[in-house]
């Protein structure tokens, strides 16, 4: 667990430090979290070559002025497509070399059960093995952070959760079963969930618990309470 051990050290601004001028996920919210001394936590979507692009949906509509699956176009055609609030789409490489080690950051890898996932996985796990800074891998799918924990075996790995509207008994029973088939070495909840006795024993048990999106004062002291580090954005962040 040693080398997890600055998890629980920073506050991660949710996909970079953003507002209604800088986008989500680009360049200019990263050094944004950068300057203010903050963790960062970013999102990861393969292109249709099998390239990690820093990115959060699955489409390129709301965050850029042209539209379709990121899936339909190659990594270098989605380099050269702007975000809305300028700058381009990034490579989850080129946002390591901006970062530098400078903060840690958390790189969430994205899924649908239905779509292949093993290319963006080797592709994160390729940058990693050349970036020599604080950072670990998470996703609410199972079969990729399990995928980690063989590949990247010292890789600070994280099972992402979120009860949502699911009944309690249901989830809880579906989270212990992920837990056990994914063998994270740290969990990132959804703070609504918050507190949890489950998520406390595993605290107990020596497994840094991590809470997404802090976006008020309120949420912050919950977090601070009953996690060991907060993603936030917005007033959260204040």
């Amino acid at each position: 667990m040693a080398r997890q051990a600055w998890l629980g050290d920073w506050t991660y601004a949710h996909r970079g430090l953003h507002d209604d001028d800088t986008c989500e996920n680009s360049p200019a919210a990263f050094r944004g979290a950068i300057k203010a001394g903050l963790g960062i936590e970013c999102d990861v979507q393969m292109s249709g070559d099998g390239e990690a692009m820093v990115f959060h949906d699955w489409t390129l509509d709301r965050l850029t002025a042209e539209s379709g699956a990121l899936r339909d176009r190659t990594a270098d055609e989605l380099a050269q497509v702007p975000l809305k609030s300028g700058g381009n789409i990034p490579r989850l490489s080129e946002f390591l070399a901006l970062v530098g080690g400078r903060v840690p950051v958390l790189i969430e890898v994205k899924s649908k059960r239905d779509a292949e996932w093993k290319p963006l996985a080797r592709s994160v796990a390729r940058s990693l093995a050349r970036y020599n800074g604080p950072a670990a891998v998470m996703s609410f799918d199972p079969r990729i952070v399990r995928w980690f924990s063989r590949t990247m075996p010292t890789r600070p790995r994280g099972l992402v959760t979120g009860r949502g509207e699911k009944q309690r008994l249901a989830f809880a029973v579906e989270r212990s079963m992920a837990v056990v088939h994914a063998r994270p070495t740290f969990i990132a909840c959804d703070i609504r969930d918050l507190p949890d006795p489950a998520l406390a024993r595993y605290r107990r048990r020596g497994m840094p618990l991590l809470t997404w999106t802090v976006r008020s004062r309120n949420l912050m002291a919950r977090a601070r309470h009953h996690a060991d580090a907060a993603i936030a954005e917005g007033a959260g962040l204040a």
